[in-house]
């Protein structure tokens, strides 16, 4: 195969390809409806699983209600609920795209609550019921999904390819086509050539329908997913408020630590130098007065290079130019500052 290595003498990225059957013709055979397929039939065995498990477990916390075990086997049947949504989030996302992120865990109030302490929480936690109404409400849907996809597949299948397969029908099982209709007078066959292309033109309408039946179904599984095994609007809510608070503290330190290092390496080492000048100032008042009003006046130059540093330190938290003539004039000030020239 030739590589094109372009002018700058590296290769270049193959050009995407263009697929020449149309996208409606390809779908039958695409991996993402045998996916598809393939999730609308495990969902029912699992859903049978779940079923069991929540009925189980919720009829016999209920009667068991006036005993000290009908919470406990309440909170095991939310559990193994909650067991089963990862399974399904797993399998959404491996069959489906479909990345649904699960909701927080379980955690009791009272980390010496024990056993107990973990029952409470499950039975308060809004998650897991939304899991347990997930195992129920998935049941009748997954049966009319499994039969409805694997009575497309089968059907459209094998309609489309029967004209290559309808001599067998007569060779090995004595009829001579698939029967249509049969009472005690009549026997319908598709035996006759425009029989035999009439129902291959069916299967094919129901084999190019097919993948976006199955598409629609998975669609409303995954949106039974997001809705019951993904966290709750509230729960959303309140990560992203934690997550502003905390780029807000954040922030807040590490201005917090600007300040303290302005102060540390400004102000401060020019107040500790003035406290030193003025000390020798002090000491040699009375040997030298002209040396120390010289000092004093040099100390006095430090004060006022001190209190600007400062006078630019508070600016700099919440510059007074900014609340009162706005962005525009408190940018123009401090390019005004800059040492380094400003266009």
């Amino acid at each position: 195969m030739a590589i094109d290595y372009g002018d700058h003498g590296y290769p270049t990225a193959p050009a995407e390809r263009h697929h020449r059957l149309p996208l409606a013709l390809r779908a039958p055979l695409s991996g993402r409806t045998w996916r598809a397929f393939l999730y609308l039939q495990l969902s029912l065995p699992i859903s049978i699983a779940g079923f069991t498990w929540a009925v189980t477990t919720v009829s016999l916390g209920l009667g068991l209600m006036v005993t000290f075990i009908g919470l406990p086997v309440l909170a095991l049947g939310l559990a193994g609920a909650r067991v089963l949504g990862a399974v399904e989030r797993t399998r959404a996302r491996l069959l489906l795209d479909a990345d649904v992120e699960g909701p927080l865990p379980v955690q009791a109030e009272n980390r010496n609550g024990g056993f107990m302490g973990w029952v409470w929480a499950l039975l308060k936690s809004g998650a897991s019921w939304r899991h347990l109404v997930y195992t129920v409400v998935q049941m009748p849907w997954a049966v009319c999904t499994f039969t409805a996809s694997l009575l497309l597949e089968f059907l459209g299948w094998s309609l489309l390819l029967y004209p290559a397969y309808q001599w067998m029908y007569p060779t090995w099982w004595g009829q001579p086509g698939i029967q249509v209709f049969s009472d005690r007078d009549h026997e319908v066959y598709l035996d006759n050539p425009f029989e035999v292309a009439s129902a291959s033109a069916v299967g094919l309408v129901i084999v190019l329908a097919t993948p976006w039946l199955l598409h629609g179904m998975a669609t409303m599984d995954r949106m039974l997913v997001k809705s019951l095994l993904g966290p709750s609007k509230l729960a959303v809510r309140v990560a992203r408020l934690e997550q502003d608070r905390g780029v807000v503290v954040d922030t807040a330190a590490a201005d917090l630590r600007r300040i303290e290092r302005d102060l540390h390496d400004g102000a401060q080492a020019r107040l500790v130098a003035l406290a030193m000048d003025l000390g020798m100032a002090k000491e040699k008042l009375l040997e030298d007065p002209e040396a120390a009003a010289k000092m004093v006046d040099e100390a006095h130059g430090e004060v006022k290079i001190a209190l600007q540093e400062l006078r630019d330190l508070a600016r700099g938290i919440h510059p007074a130019v900014l609340t009162d003539r706005g962005l525009d004039a408190a940018l123009s000030s401090v390019a005004g500052r800059c040492t380094v020239p400003v266009a």
